[in-house]
C-alpha cells in the first residue's frame, strides 16, 4: 500500500509541473498522463434521488465529465434501499467499481479490511487549504492502517432529529416532551384527539434503528457500553441495560405511538405524511431536511421545529445527544491505478471539495465542512436544525458500527417488536448475530 502511494504522489507531482497548474478548471492530470487517450472511469452511488442534496451530488458528477472530456466516465445512481447489497454482491467478486460512495463505520471497516481499498490521502495533501477547513472528526471513520485517509465525507450524519409540529402541540395544549413521562403523556393526548403521535415508515427496516434506536438506547445504556458490547469485551447485548433500551422502543409501540401500518410505508412516505399535519411529530435524520426543502412548503416548514429525544430516568447517556457522525463518501477500488486513478482523486475533488460542500449544505444538508451558507438558498427549518446540531453531541448510529449481520439482527428484530415480538428474543438475537461476526 505505502509504495503504491510513493509512486501515485510522484506521478501526480510530474502531471501537475506539465501541465502548469492543479485547479479544477485545468487540463486533467489523466490527460498527461494517457497523451490523450481516453481514460475510463466508473463511479457508484447512491444519489438517486429528486431531492435536493442527490441532484446537486448528480451535478458535481457531471460537471467533472463536461471538464474532463478525456475522461471515459460511466456513473451508476443506484437507489438507497439496494445500494450497500448492490456493492457487496460486486465486493465479494473482486469486481468494484474505480469509485464508489461509501458509509462511515461498518460499511468502509470491511471494505478496507478486504483489500479492496485504495488511500485517497493524495488528493488532501494536494488541496491543503481544502484538507483543514473539514470539521474535528470528520476522517476519523475512515482513517486506518498508518493515518492514510480513505474516504472524504460529503456530509454529516445526524440521524435522530425529533421534529415537531407546533400547531398541533398548541392546539392540544401538549407540552413537548423532554422526559420520557412527558413523551408518554404525549402520546396519549394526541391519540385521544385523533392524531398519530410519531410518524414512521419502516419498511426498508433500518429507519426505526437509525432514528430512534441508537439515540434512545444510547441515554439508557451510554456510548462505552455500547462499543464494548460492539466488540464483544465485557458488555454483551443481552445485558440487563439493552434489553430495558429495546424496552422503551416497546413501550413507544405499546403506547401506539406510530401510525397503522408504519412497517408497509417507507420514510418518504411517513416523511409526507407528517408534513401533512398527520401526524405531531416524526424521527428522522437530516435528509429530511433535504427532502422537505424538495416537497414542502415554506409555509409548512414554518410550523415545524425540532429537539431532541427525551430523557430516560436513570440513563447512564448524555440525554443531550443525537446519533450521527460523518456521513459518507468516496472511496477508491485497490484495482484503479495510473491514469484511472489520477482521475478518480480529482473526481473526488470535484464532488467533496469546497464549491461541492457548499452547495451540499445549501440544498439543505448537513455537512462537516466549514463553509459560510446564503441564507436566502435554504429553509427555515434547516436554520432551526442547523443550530440544533451545533449545540448538541454525536452518539453513534448501530448499524456504522454493527457487523452487517448484527445489523440486520437488530433492524428486523424492531420489526419484531412492532409486530409483538418480545425485547429479549431481540436482543439474543442480535448478541448472537455480533458474537458470531467477531469471532470469524
Amino acid at each position: 500500500m505505502r509504495p503504491m502511494r510513493k509512486i501515485g504522489a510522484v506521478l501526480l507531482m510530474l502531471t501537475l509541473i506539465l501541465a502548469g497548474c492543479g485547479g479544477t478548471g485545468s487540463k486533467p492530470e489523466s490527460e498527461t498522463a494517457n497523451n490523450g487517450g481516453k481514460v475510463k472511469l466508473t463511479i457508484w452511488h447512491n444519489f438517486a434521488g429528486d431531492d435536493l442534496r442527490a441532484k446537486t451530488v448528480r451535478s458535481f458528477i457531471d460537471q467533472f465529465a463536461e471538464d474532463h472530456p478525456n475522461v471515459e466516465l460511466d456513473a451508476q445512481a443506484i437507489p438507497p434501499d439496494g445500494y450497500r447489497q448492490r456493492l457487496s454482491t460486486v465486493a465479494a467478486a473482486n469486481e468494484l467499481p474505480d469509485l464508489m460512495f461509501v458509509y462511515a463505520g461498518s460499511h468502509s471497516q470491511e471494505l478496507y479490511n478486504a483489500g479492496l481499498l485504495q488511500p485517497i490521502t493524495d488528493v488532501l495533501d494536494q488541496y491543503p487549504e481544502w484538507r483543514d477547513k473539514f470539521l474535528p472528526g470528520a476522517f476519523d471513520p475512515f482513517t486506518f492502517e498508518e493515518n492514510e485517509v480513505y474516504t472524504v465525507p460529503l456530509g454529516m450524519s445526524a440521524t435522530s432529529i425529533l421534529y415537531y409540529n407546533t400547531t398541533l402541540f398548541e392546539k392540544h395544549n401538549v407540552k413537548v416532551p423532554t422526559t420520557w413521562e412527558e413523551m408518554m403523556t404525549a402520546l396519549k393526548v394526541f391519540n385521544d384527539n385523533g392524531v398519530t403521535p410519531i410518524a414512521l415508515g419502516n419498511k426498508a427496516p433500518w429507519v426505526a434503528q437509525s432514528t430512534i434506536l441508537g439515540s434512545l438506547a444510547d441515554r439508557v445504556t451510554g456510548t462505552e457500553w455500547f462499543m464494548n458490547a460492539v466488540e464483544q469485551k465485557e458488555a454483551k447485548f443481552t445485558d440487563p441495560e439493552f434489553v430495558e433500551a429495546l424496552g422503551y422502543f416497546k413501550q413507544l409501540v405499546d403506547n401506539k405511538a406510530f401510525q397503522e401500518g408504519a412497517n408497509t410505508i417507507d420514510n418518504t412516505q411517513a416523511e409526507q405524511y407528517f408534513i401533512q399535519g398527520n401526524a405531531a411529530m416524526l424521527i428522522s435524520g437530516a435528509w429530511t431536511l433535504t427532502n422537505l426543502a424538495a416537497s414542502a412548503s415554506e409555509e409548512q416548514m414554518q410550523d415545524i421545529d425540532v429537539t431532541v429525544l427525551p430523557s430516560i430516568p436513570g440513563g447512564k447517556g448524555d440525554p443531550n445527544t443525537i446519533s450521527g457522525g460523518a456521513g459518507g463518501g468516496f472511496a477508491m477500488s485497490k484495482r484503479t491505478e495510473g491514469a484511472a486513478r489520477e482521475a478518480a482523486l480529482q473526481l473526488i475533488y470535484t464532488v467533496s471539495g469546497p464549491e461541492a460542500q457548499k452547495a451540499i449544505a445549501e440544498s439543505n444538508s448537513m455537512v462537516m465542512y466549514d463553509t459560510e451558507i446564503e441564507e436566502s438558498k435554504v429553509t427555515s427549518l434547516y436554520y432551526k436544525a442547523y443550530n440544533l446540531v451545533k449545540e448538541t453531541g454525536i452518539t453513534p448510529v448501530y448499524d456504522a458500527y454493527l457487523s452487517a449481520e448484527g445489523a440486520d439482527a437488530i433492524n428486523n428484530g424492531l420489526q419484531e417488536i412492532m409486530m409483538g415480538g418480545s425485547p429479549e428474543s431481540v436482543a439474543k438475537k442480535l448478541q448472537d448475530a455480533q458474537a458470531r461476526s467477531t469471532a470469524e
